[in-house]
């Protein structure tokens, strides 16, 4: 395949992508800062079916200031409204993204090559974006092997254990599904998992966040807004 001139204007986003990606962009904020919010209430973790002040800690995460809590000011009831209504829309977001996806063949994009499960190819990989080399060579439109990887550990691994967990610590989910606690092995171990889940991807939002201002803000931005991305030099 011969890779498209620089400065060559090519639709690398479709609709529901776009539409996906701001809309979770949202709905990730509002439930990381109602989420750090709840944290503030009991800032311990604990493994098992039962935990308490008095209890063992494996983790005592720090409280955090308010201007990263959702509601600035200290109030568990709010913070918990506003992370249930966005889980929601996270989740159900997701799936109709998922179908869509699906249908338009969106996910061949992901399909893992030989190349991109090749150790040298993905430490050649690292080495480019360390040199500030963010796109493919031979075509710069195509994700590269380690937005593959990123891309699926959020989408299938890291995206559904938050929502899983999520359910698991609903006392409703819990009538329901009961065998959702003891897939994870009791309610404080779930929300321990939450909890490293939504670490993880808070790390994974700001990474992306640097990756987009070193390839140029712009041009990316632009690509996110209206499907069309200019191959850069």
């Amino acid at each position: 395949m011969v890779p498209p001139p620089p400065g060559t204007v090519i639709r690398r986003h479709t609709l529901a992508t776009r539409l996906w990606h701001w809309l979770n962009a949202v709905a990730f904020f509002i439930l990381l800062g109602s989420g750090l919010g709840i944290s503030n209430a009991h800032p311990r973790l604990y493994w098992g079916r039962y935990g308490a002040n008095f209890d063992h800690a494996w983790a005592q995460p720090p409280h955090f200031p308010a201007w990263l809590t959702i509601p600035a000011s200290y109030n568990l009831a709010i913070s918990r409204r506003w992370h249930l209504l966005f889980a929601l829309v996270l989740a159900f977001g997701l799936l109709g993204y998922m179908i869509v996806s699906l249908v338009d063949r969106h996910f061949r994009r992901l399909a893992l090559t030989r190349r991109d499960v090749s150790a040298a190819h993905l430490a050649a990989d690292v080495r480019d974006h360390w040199n500030f080399r963010f796109h493919d060579r031979d075509d710069p439109g195509a994700y590269n092997s380690l937005q593959k990887w990123s891309y699926i550990l959020v989408l299938f691994v890291a995206l559904p254990v938050m929502i899983l967990t999520g359910l698991a610590l609903s006392p409703g989910m819990d009538a329901a599904w009961p065998w959702l606690l003891d897939l994870f092995g009791g309610r404080q171990s779930a929300r321990s998992i939450h909890f490293v889940a939504a670490s993880l991807l808070g790390g994974f939002a700001v990474i992306h966040l640097v990756l987009v201002i070193l390839a140029g803000a712009g041009n990316e931005l632009r690509s996110m807004l209206t499907g069309r991305w200019k191959v850069p030099e």
